[in-house]
């Protein structure tokens, strides 16, 4: 990833809409990668990008914690900016809250607006990229022919139905994050991803190549797929690089499965055991 990049005038424009695909990646207390769906992410000037909050999530808990932050916004022509920022404060009013509360979508909604405004530093950059589809769709067939040598017929059914369908879809959009060897965790595109059983994600290392290979071997990183109805599933496991018939492919085994869909937030696997309330 190249640093010393700043947003130009044309990436301003570009990510002030919220109709785009905003992704953040944050650092959990253990210590892994988490990944979430915020479109009200923009480039703010130059040197700075800004998320309006209308839904507590973990992330925003994370970012507090560990100020260390990766991002990629994608818009709707496929042109993408991705890099990494420091969280450094919030804010409830100010210019930047009474801007996000006047766009459309929170202006005219009876349910919710923004209520907190965060504020990160730009770190590093890249050159604005875009996603090269002829080489995503030749590493979708290919994933495709391959992913039988990473399943497990015998392992634990983590996934449900659904988010088996939804990573086997060739349109749904995949990332992965990892964290990288500063620290901040990065982002990258991998919507060649695909289920290879009911505990396992398989994918070609191509395209992205260069970044995928900088992944540890038997590191923590998580992958998020999102469907363009706005469904999404988040896992986490173990990452591993091996070769198969002349493929180079990445798989992930599955420890961790995390609905990120509003308006119920929360840990689907492993299960948590139900308790009941007691004090009112």
């Amino acid at each position: 990833m190249q640093t010393g990049f700043a947003f130009d005038d044309q990436a301003i424009q570009a990510t002030a809409p919220a109709e785009k695909i905003g992704l953040v990646a944050t650092v959990s207390p253990e210590g892994r990668p988490h990944l979430t769906l915020l479109t009200s992410l923009r480039a703010d000037h130059a040197h700075r990008l800004t998320i309006g909050e209308f839904c507590k999530g973990s992330s925003k808990t994370h970012m507090q914690q560990n100020p260390r932050v990766g991002f990629l916004i994608m818009t709707r022509d496929r042109s993408l900016w991705r890099g990494k920022a420091c969280w450094t404060h919030l804010r409830q009013e100010g210019p930047e809250y009474e801007q996000y509360n006047n766009l459309p979508m929170f202006r005219y909604n009876a349910y919710f607006g923004i209520n907190t405004v965060h504020y990160l530093d730009l770190k590093a950059l890249t050159a604005k990229e875009k996603l090269p589809m002829g080489a995503i769709l030749t590493g979708a067939l290919r994933t495709r022919l391959v992913k039988g040598a990473l399943a497990d017929a015998n392992g634990e059914k983590i996934l449900s139905p659904f988010a088996y369908r939804l990573f086997n879809r060739l349109d749904t959009l995949k990332f992965i994050a990892h964290i990288d060897e500063d620290g901040y965790p990065r982002i990258i595109p991998i919507i060649q991803c695909q289920s290879a059983g009911y505990g396992r994600l398989a994918f070609t290392m191509k395209p992205f190549s260069d970044e995928l290979e900088r992944i540890t071997q038997g590191s923590a990183v998580a992958i998020f797929g999102l469907t363009m109805t706005m469904e999404d599933v988040l896992v986490r496991g173990c990452f591993r690089k091996s070769r198969h018939r002349l493929t180079r492919l990445g798989g992930v085994t599955i420890d961790w499965v995390y609905n990120s869909m509003p308006p119920c937030h929360g840990q689907i696997y492993p299960p948590i055991e139900l308790t009941p309330i007691i004090d009112y």
